[in-house]
């Protein structure tokens, strides 16, 4: 092999190793945008503007049954507002893209009612499924524990 072919071999690796990091670091920069609308969303008891951040066919995983409607998911977000959960933050860990899928996983946060009326910090792991559609990324699945 020539000098000329191991140099083109060594720049070929060179961005590989720098591209990797990138795209993984994009994919975490979009899903942590797509978090903070969902927060502001809902910390700002908008609804309707957090439902159009889910796709037609989204499916809510919660305790109970999966909510696979808008109508639904906007419904069950909206009740757990009236309750007096606020201050929901999601911190995004780990964001992989898969061509048109953006798998993002990490933790929430948020206060809400407790014992005797004390608010209370409520938190623990959570999941997204975004797909590309249109003009952004929408959540195809949602799930928290």
């Amino acid at each position: 092999m020539s000098f000329r072919s191991h140099t083109r071999v060594l720049i070929f690796v060179a961005a590989l190793a720098v591209t990797t990091p990138a795209i993984a670091e994009d994919a975490k920069v979009t899903a942590q945008a797509a978090a903070d609308r969902w927060d502001q969303s809902f910390n700002a008891g908008d609804m309707d503007a957090l439902s159009r951040l889910y796709g037609p066919d989204a499916e809510v995983v919660t305790k109970g049954a999966p909510l696979a409607d808008g109508p639904g998911i906007q419904t069950y977000f909206a009740n757990l507002k009236s309750k007096g959960f606020a201050d929901h933050k999601v911190t995004v860990q780990s964001a992989k893209a898969k061509g048109d899928l953006l798998i993002a996983s990490g933790r929430w946060e948020a206060s809400g009612p407790g014992d005797g009326g004390a608010r209370k910090v409520f938190s623990g792991n959570w999941v997204n499924v975004l797909e590309r559609q249109g003009d952004g990324w929408r959540t195809v699945l949602h799930t928290w524990n």
